[in-house]
Parts: structure tokens; C-alpha cells; sequence
């Protein structure tokens, strides 16, 4: 018998009672009724708890407390909208490029969670958020370059990965961008028994002003790259 969705958020360091659990319904229907219209997710309803909620939250943890957190190429919300429902104690503001998922999200208003659209290089931001995050946003050196501007010195870049990522974690060098690489968190998504890479980065200088580049630049030769 699989776990409840009670105990599947416990396991992640959140307290069930702590959380508003019609908040997620009304976010779960209203996801899955607007995907009818705009194609905002590929995953089945009956793995929306473990896919989408838990697979946000499951490194929740290795945010502080009080933290101001931007969440960059979040699409419908994620891990923006579960990471401010479950942590009422964190600021979360949740960044894509794309109007029509933002639209969804907007109409499932947190009073913790912010909304923008723009790309995130050029978000025009720097040294502003304690912690940023993405989750599937882009390679782990993009990712990077896209997140290390607006993260404070002191703060943290904590890039949502696979298993598949941790050879290019361990050889990418992000000093270049004001990062430090502090070790690598390896957990398991229950139930689905899929591996999940989180790198933790601390910023410990401010990043150079030329990052991030240019869309077409950073795409054209990512950092680290030989071309």
C-alpha cells in the first residue's frame, strides 16, 4: 500500500498539519482543468502529489528559514507554489518566460508567492535573493549562469537535478560565476524510487557583471564548454 499524502509530505521535513490541504486541492483541480485548454503538464493526475509536490519539496530543507527565494523557469509553479504553501515562513517569487502557465499560477494566489514574467537573463537583478532554484530549467552550466547573479552573497544556488547530472556537477567549475560548490544531497521521490541530484552552491563573491550573457551567447557556448 503506498503512503498517504500526509505522510509522504512528513518525510519531507513538512508538518501535515501545518498546510492547507484545500489550498492544494483547489491548485491540483484547477491544474488539471486548465491543462484541458493549455498544455501546462504531462504528468497523470493520480502522480500529481509525488511528481509535482513532493518532487518540489524534497529539498526544501536545505532552505533557511525567512528566506527570500526565486524559483527560475518555474512554468505552472513548480517548485514556487508548493514551496511557498508548504514554508508560509519563505518569500517565493516564481519566474518563466511564458505567459500562458503563469496565468494558471496567478489565479492560485499564495500571499508568500510573487509572480513575474521575463527571462532570467534579463531579470535585471542582482545580489537580491537568498536562495535560487529551477527545477528541469535548462544544463547544469546554464542553470548556473542564469542563477548566480541573482542570488546575495552569502546565499545559496541550489539547482534541482538527476543522477544523470552528478559527472557534470563534479566537473563544472562555478568560481567563475562567484559559487562554491559545498557538496552534493542525493535523495530518492518516494514511490516513483527515482533519484534526485540537488548541488549545493554558496555565493561568495559578487558574480561578475558579465554574466549572465546574452541568450544567443549563453546558448551558443556554454561555460565550461570547449566550443
Amino acid at each position: 500500500m503506498e503512503p498517504t499524502r500526509p505522510q509522504l509530505l512528513l518525510s519531507t521535513g513538512i508538518d501535515p498539519d501545518s498546510v492547507d490541504w484545500d489550498l492544494l486541492a483547489r491548485f491540483e483541480a484547477g491544474l488539471y482543468e486548465w491543462n484541458q485548454r493549455v498544455n501546462l503538464t504531462r504528468v497523470p493526475r493520480e502522480r500529481f502529489f509525488v511528481r509535482h509536490v513532493i518532487d518540489s519539496l524534497l529539498f526544501q530543507d536545505l532552505i533557511p528559514s525567512g528566506s527570500r527565494v526565486l524559483d527560475l523557469g518555474t512554468g505552472p509553479g513548480f517548485p514556487a507554489w508548493p514551496l511557498a504553501w508548504a514554508r508560509q515562513d519563505l518569500h517565493v517569487t516564481a519566474l518563466d518566460s511564458s505567459g500562458k502557465p503563469l496565468a494558471f499560477l496567478r489565479s492560485q494566489a499564495l500571499p508568500n508567492l510573487e509572480v513575474l514574467q521575463g527571462r532570467a537573463e534579463e531579470l535585471g537583478v542582482s545580489e537580491s535573493f537568498d536562495v535560487v532554484t529551477g527545477r528541469a530549467l535548462a544544463p547544469l552550466a546554464i542553470q548556473l549562469e542564469l542563477s548566480a547573479s541573482p542570488c546575495a552573497v552569502g546565499g545559496w544556488v541550489l539547482p534541482l537535478r538527476t543522477a544523470s547530472d552528478v559527472s557534470a556537477i563534479e566537473a563544472f567549475d562555478p568560481r567563475v560565476l562567484g559559487l562554491e560548490l559545498v557538496r552534493i544531497e542525493r535523495r530518492t521521490l518516494p514511490i516513483e524510487e527515482a533519484a534526485r541530484v540537488c548541488p549545493v552552491y554558496r555565493k561568495i563573491v559578487t558574480t561578475p557583471t558579465d554574466y549572465p550573457r546574452p541568450w544567443a551567447e549563453i546558448r551558443k557556448r556554454p561555460l565550461g564548454s570547449s566550443t
